[in-house]
């Protein structure tokens, strides 16, 4: 069983391979409410998560999830696996204490380092296409032949992570800040170029966005929003903005380029 959270495609990918490879069901995080709980283990079943670094932290979203899940997990093979556009900081070590204090011991964790998705500050945008592709090729082969392969293997201890020279900083401050003053507030929409497609709301993850075919979307400025940029991202029209940190920015989700030659 794999639970993973993915708004651009990143995770959702490396879940997918994984699940192929050790034909475990794939359990997409959102879909889970407080009346519903995963399914029954099967005897011997490896149990993952998969999820985006936000900010050097676990999503909320995912944490949200692991606060809430009931799982005996004993006698299981257990891992997660995380994606980031750079380094991690702390976001394992957050991820293996919210698990431990539901009684989860990750035997295995591993991190990828995928195209950047953020775009919600200064400086901070999409990769170029060389560098887009770099990472891409270099995520396959780390994830076919070193992370698959341990999970497969069921190989305990392994610890492959990325988490830069100022896991600390970047996850207790930085992070922590992101986290505190996130809002849904600055997206809006350019009417003359929304075509009124639905995809944004469809997208979104936490159910923020109302509209849908045929309507603009209007965010409800609840407190669920990620930043997660999943809307902006998938955006056909390329119509979403975030106040005017996204001006002039480009847009990325998994296999965009392939989509658009």
């Amino acid at each position: 069983m794999i639970f993973y959270l993915s708004s651009t495609g990143n995770t959702r990918w490396a879940a997918e391979r994984i699940a192929q490879a050790t034909d475990d069901e794939l359990m997409f995080i959102p879909d889970f409410s407080d009346t519903t709980a995963p399914p029954p283990l099967r005897e011997g079943e490896r149990i993952g998560f998969c999820f985006p670094v936000h900010a050097w932290r676990p999503p909320k979203l995912v944490r949200q999830f692991i606060e809430k899940l009931q799982l005996d997990t004993s006698g299981h093979f257990v891992y997660a696996v995380c994606t980031a556009g750079d380094t991690l900081g702390e976001a394992m070590d957050i991820m293996r204490q919210d698990l431990a204090k539901k009684g989860i011991t990750l035997d295995a964790a591993y991190s990828l380092l995928m195209p950047n998705t953020y775009v919600g500050l200064p400086f901070f945008n999409v990769d170029k296409t060389e560098l887009e592709h770099k990472k891409l090729e270099k995520a396959d082969l780390k994830l076919h032949q070193e992370i698959i392969a341990d999970i497969v293997a069921r190989r305990e201890g392994k610890t492959k992570l990325d988490i830069g020279r100022w896991p600390k900083i970047n996850s207790r401050f930085l992070g922590w800040s992101f986290v505190k003053y996130m809002t849904d507030e600055p997206f809006h929409v350019s009417s003359d170029r929304c075509v009124k497609c639905g995809i944004c709301a469809d997208v979104c993850p936490v159910h923020d966005i109302e509209g849908g075919l045929g309507s603009e979307p209007r965010w409800k400025n609840l407190d669920g929003c990620m930043n997660c940029f999943a809307c902006y991202h998938h955006c056909p029209q390329h119509a979403i903005e975030f106040g005017k940190l996204t001006k002039d920015k480009g847009q990325y989700f998994f296999n965009r380029r392939k989509l658009k030659s």
